[in-house]
Parts: structure tokens; sequence; C-alpha cells
């Protein structure tokens, strides 16, 4: 004679909850997630009545100058007497190397012509300035 085999309780898992608990964790990570502002030195840039707008690629290279003369490339500050060496070793990368100078409005024209005398000593001659476009009345 067969006997009935009791039967094992069914498992259930709650999902009621499920939306809930997946809103407090997306809650939690963004309120303990360090947002990355963007590093470098604040500019503001001269202004043009007409530009030629270069895009952002990888054969571009930025070099930053602040009112002070702080001098910044890649998001990292750096020495005037570094610059050379820095556009040297990105010329070898990548030999069609256009340097993008973003130079404040208020800067002495001194470290801008240091910085372009830098990188003439690099070899680096494709150089572009940064300017704002102006736009006229119309």
């Amino acid at each position: 004679m067969k006997l009935p085999r009791p039967k094992q309780p069914r498992t259930i898992i709650p999902t009621a909850s499920t939306a809930d608990i997946a809103f407090l964790l997306i809650l939690f990570f963004m309120v303990c997630s360090v947002i990355r502002t963007e590093k470098g030195i604040r500019i503001e840039l001269p202004e043009a009545k007409t530009t030629q707008r270069i895009r952002k690629r990888k054969w571009v290279a930025s070099v930053w100058i602040d009112r002070k003369g702080r001098i910044t490339v890649d998001d990292a500050l750096v020495k005037l007497s570094q610059i050379p060496i820095i556009f040297k070793t990105k010329l070898l990368e990548n030999p069609g190397l256009i340097v993008l100078i973003n130079a404040d409005k208020n800067a002495k024209y001194k470290y801008v012509n240091d910085v372009n005398d830098k990188l003439r000593e690099a070899n680096a001659y494709r150089v572009v300035f940064a300017a704002k476009f102006k736009r006229t009345g119309g």
C-alpha cells in the first residue's frame, strides 16, 4: 500500500516590496556617490566676431591659462618648463595633434606668449586659440 507523502510547503518569495527596495537602493547610491566636477582652472574666454568650430577629438590637446598665469594640460597643473616634454610625447603618439589654447581674456600676453614659445620648442606648430563667439545685434 502506497502511503501519501506529506506535501512540502511551497516556498514563496514576497515581491510586493521589491520596487520599494530598488528605489531605496537607488536613493542610497545617489546620496552616497561623489560626482566628479570638472577639475581645472576657471577662465573667461575672449570674444570674437568670427570663429571656426574645432571638434574635440583625440587629435586636439587643450592648454588652459588663467589670469594668474597658471597652466593646465589634461586637467593637471603644469609648470611652463614641462610643456615641451609633454607635447613632444603627445606629438610622437599623434603627429597631427592640434593644440587648443584656452587663455583667460584678462591673462597677461606674456603668459600666452611663453606657452606658445614652449610649444614651438616642442615642434607643435598647429596651434589655435579658443574664443567665445560674440553675436552682433540683428
